[in-house]
Parts: structure tokens; C-alpha cells; sequence
């Protein structure tokens, strides 16, 4: 019997990391020193969050996407903790709404103007006091719309239903007190049934998110585990940690039984917590330091050994946190499949990393896009709360077929006409690029008509209210070719949709002939 080597196919095995250059990173931001162990980031398509260093409270920076470059010191700030800020996430069904907990005991909610912050913003939309200790971290339910989950130095986990007409609200949905020390990190299953867990005790646990009833506990004498993720639908549990030799390892359970692990392997012996990242879609597992620049990532199968470990992305560039955007804000003409935002605080930096799967083709990637989670909630909060569980509302990412459209806009009663889409299919996806395209050139003292008037389409994709103009010649060189490039995608998404349109044309003809 010869011996002959396993190879493992793999579509994502030649993956690699991109850092963006030194224009599009955020420069001269004063990001926090605080010691906690969060991730100081949130992304959205539309907007970056990042918590700052500052005196007399807690406070955070709000800044468009697209607003790269220095970010002046006295750019509008979201100020209204009197204590520091530890944690903030966006709210994944609107883009203009953030949460946000603090030392002060309290979360707030914030409502984010369309065309970001102009001044400083001081009152939030909704105020949740409940925890008698610092709160340290939050979390939206995948789901269900308006529902908040927290957690304090207090031992409690507590969740908010937002959509009542309160301001202040001082009494919780529910309180969960099965820890007997500090929550270090919470994670949702992909329908929002189940949270896990872990505790500075060195407890992972499972438990029902809506009842707070304990399903199971897991509390290995070789693990101290810091962090944990719920893999999808796969049917495990991941966590991070340390070994009793204080090596940093991760460690894979079975969800229906965590009593022994499934696997456990160390990787090193620095000192900075792991952050897990998981993407459901491509079954891609992204393990982070903190306080080394490096970044390891595994797939993920449902069969042993489990995890097959790809490559690691270096850098000499330490990161303190790391900010994810959600995959319906990737550039899939890239062949993107993650991006990370680094906070790096030895330079005062974000940088944008993307993680890219090398293809040669530039068409769209059918096989590394599957559908994916979208930004409409399956479940009003009260649903939830009654006791029904469902999946996440999917979308397709394919560029055209789908324009993802904010919760708060659809609220808010941005409809298009339905009647030309009818007329002509396609029209209405362009229709809305167009609109989103366009920016103000008046000034902030002129009336909304003159404002209508002045509107001029922009086909680069950037807000001219958002972003700064170029300073230099090679800057409005990239503009212009950068504007061009949309152009044609814009002239080529059109001809696709005559040519469909036609062939519907033609099969309507036929159906009719025979």
C-alpha cells in the first residue's frame, strides 16, 4: 500500500489579506485607552463608530464611510455618558440607530442624522437604567426588531424591548442571573433562540435567550475560556482562551453536549486575548489578537478534525480592536468575503482590511456569495417576546438584484413607484442608485426646493456633504476614474436588464403561441 498525501479542495484556500492604502484609512483618531477587553469598532455600509479617548465622560466618534483621511479634532462627538464608554453596536436593521453602554451604569440608544453629525449629539433616543454596576457589553438579537441585550459588572443580563413610548426605561423584559462573576462575551445562534456565554468563572453556558433558562454548562479544567461564538447552524460552540500553562488556545464544542470538548488546540504564548469572528456563508472561522497584528483564519466543516487551518495575515501593526462590516457592505466586484477595521493606537489609526478570495474573472461570484443575512427584521420585538423564533430574512448580494435598503427608510416611507418597475423591470433598482448617487451642492440655508434643484448625480457612490474633496491632483484623478468605473457597471447593469427583459418578452410570446 503506497502512501499518498490528502489534499483538501478548498475554494478558500488561497485567501488573502489586503490592507487598504494610507488614504483610505482614518487617521488622527484619539481611540480609547480603556483596558477592557471589546472590540472599541462598529461598521455599518454607512457609518463607522469607533469609542475615543477624552476628559469628563464617555464619548464616541460617528464618521461616514467614505470620510477617510485626518479626522479633525474637533469633529462632532456623541457625548452623553458621564462615565467611559465601553461598548457600542450598531443596530443591524437600521443603519442610523446605535447603542451605546458606560462606567455610568446606563445604555443609550442613538438616532444618527441621515447625512452624519454636524454637531455634537447629547440626547439620546432611549435610556436604559436597570444595572447597579459599570455595563460592559451589548448585543443586538439577529433577528428580532428593537430587542437589546446587556450585561454589567453587576453578574446580570438583562434585555430591553425598545419599541415602547418611554424615554427612560428602568424595568427590563427580562434579567438573566444564572453567573456568579463578570460576563466576558455573548453569542447568538442565526434565529436568536439560543445565547451562549462566558464568565470570568471559567463557565461557557447555553442557555434559552428569551426564557434565560440554563440548557447546559461547560467548565473544563484545561480551558479558561474568555470569549465564545455560536457557529451558525453548525451546530458547535467555539471559544477562546487560555490552557492552565497560560498558552492561548481555542477549544470547539458540541452544542447538544458540552461536557467534553470536541477539539482543543493551542496556538501561542502571547498574553492578549483572541477574538473569534465567524462568517456563516463561506464557513470561515477569522482568529484575532489583541496586541499582535496578526490574524489567523480556518474553515470550518462538520466533520473531523473540524477545523482545517488556512493561512495567517501579518502585519507589525498591533491592533487593540476590530470592527467587522456586515457582508451586504462588501465590494463583491472584489471578490470580498470580510473586511475588518483595525484600530491600531500606536499610530491613531483605522485601517480597513479586506480579506479577498484571488479570482481572475471579473463577473459575480456566484459560489462565494451565497445568500446571506439581510437588513430587514423577521420578527417585531413582540413577536419575539410571544414566543416565536425565526430565521434571519435573506438577501442576495448579486449587484442589481437587490438594493439593500436601511429599516429606518423603509419606516420612514422611502417607496419608489411601483408602476414604472412594472412597466420595465430594472428601472426601479437604477432608479434608487441614482438617488442614493446624488448630493446637495446648496448651501444649509436654502429651502428643501432649491436644494431638489441643485441635486446633481454623483456616480462615484460618495456623498459630497460626507466626504473630503480632493486636496491633491492624483486625488481627483482616482475620483474621475473611480467615477467612470461606476458609470460603466451603471451602463452595463442597464443592458443586462433589456436584455432579461426581453428574453421575458420573447417566452410570454411563446407561452401565448402554443
Amino acid at each position: 500500500m503506497t502512501w499518498r498525501p490528502q489534499y483538501r479542495s478548498s475554494k478558500f484556500r488561497h485567501v488573502f489579506g489586503k490592507a487598504a492604502s494610507k488614504e483610505n484609512c482614518y487617521d488622527d483618531v484619539p481611540i480609547t485607552r480603556s483596558v477592557q477587553d471589546n472590540n472599541f469598532c462598529a461598521v455599518n455600509p454607512r457609518f463607522l463608530a469607533v469609542i475615543t479617548e477624552c476628559a469628563g465622560g464617555g464619548a464616541f466618534l460617528v464618521l461616514s464611510i467614505h470620510h477617510t483621511g485626518k479626522v479633525g479634532p474637533h469633529h462632532p462627538k456623541i457625548s452623553g455618558h458621564r462615565g467611559n464608554v465601553l461598548d457600542i453596536k450598531w443596530n443591524p436593521f437600521n443603519d442610523y440607530c446605535i447603542a451605546s453602554c458606560s462606567e455610568d451604569t446606563t445604555v443609550k440608544v442613538w438616532e444618527i442624522p441621515a447625512h452624519g453629525l454636524h454637531k455634537g449629539l447629547t440626547v439620546p433616543w432611549k435610556e436604559l437604567q436597570g444595572h447597579s454596576r459599570r455595563v460592559g457589553l451589548l448585543e443586538w438579537h439577529p433577528t428580532a426588531n428593537n430587542i437589546l441585550f446587556s450585561t454589567a459588572y453587576d453578574y446580570q443580563v438583562m434585555v430591553w424591548n425598545l419599541d415602547c413610548p418611554e424615554v427612560v426605561i428602568k424595568n427590563p423584559v427580562r434579567t438573566i442571573s444564572h453567573h456568579t462573576d463578570v460576563v466576558l462575551s455573548m453569542s447568538f445562534n442565526q434565529d436568536g433562540s439560543l445565547l451562549a456565554t462566558t464568565c470570568k468563572d471559567k463557565t461557557v453556558r447555553l442557555m434559552d435567550s428569551r426564557s434565560g433558562n440554563l440548557l447546559q454548562e461547560a467548565n473544563s479544567k484545561t480551558h479558561k475560556a474568555c470569549k465564545v461564538l455560536i457557529l451558525g447552524n453548525m451546530k458547535m460552540l467555539l471559544s477562546t482562551g487560555t490552557s492552565r500553562w497560560n498558552e492561548r488556545q481555542i477549544v470547539l464544542w458540541d452544542q447538544d453536549d458540552l461536557s467534553t470538548p470536541l477539539l482543543q488546540e493551542n496556538l501561542d504564548g502571547s498574553s492578549g486575548v483572541l477574538f473569534p469572528f465567524y462568517d456563516p456563508d463561506t464557513h470561515m472561522l477569522y482568529i484575532a489578537g489583541k496586541g499582535d497584528g496578526n490574524i489567523r483564519y480556518y474553515e470550518i466543516s462538520s466533520e473531523k478534525p473540524y477545523i482545517h487551518y488556512l493561512t495567517e495575515y501579518r502585519s507589525h501593526q498591533p491592533q487593540k480592536g476590530m470592527g467587522v462590516m456586515p457582508k451586504r457592505g462588501l465590494d463583491v466586484s472584489s471578490c470580498e468575503v470580510f473586511r475588518f477595521y483595525k484600530l491600531v493606537t500606536v499610530k491613531s489609526l483605522i485601517e480597513p482590511l479586506s480579506m479577498i478570495v484571488p479570482r481572475r474573472s471579473e463577473s459575480y461570484q456566484e459560489d462565494i456569495y451565497p445568500m446571506t443575512a439581510g437588513n430587514k427584521p423577521a420578527l417585531t420585538a413582540e413577536e419575539w417576546l410571544s414566543g416565536v423564533d425565526k430565521g434571519p430574512v435573506m438577501m442576495s448580494l448579486r449587484p442589481g438584484s437587490q438594493v439593500a435598503e436601511s429599516y429606518s427608510e423603509m419606516t420612514k416611507g422611502i417607496i419608489l413607484d411601483t408602476h414604472r418597475s412594472q412597466s420595465r423591470p430594472g428601472m426601479l433598482q437604477l432608479e434608487y442608485i441614482q438617488d442614493q448617487l446624488g448630493t446637495k451642492d446648496c448651501k444649509e440655508n436654502c429651502s428643501r426646493t432649491a436644494d431638489d434643484k441643485c441635486r446633481t448625480a454623483v456616480s462615484n457612490g460618495d456623498d459630497l456633504s460626507l466626504c473630503s474633496p480632493p486636496r491633491t491632483e492624483n486625488e481627483l484623478l482616482m475620483k474621475f476614474h473611480k467615477q467612470q468605473e461606476e458609470i460603466r457597471r451603471l451602463r452595463e447593469l442597464l443592458n443586462q436588464r433589456d436584455v432579461h427583459i426581453k428574453q421575458l418578452e420573447l417566452e410570454i410570446k411563446n407561452i401565448k403561441n402554443s
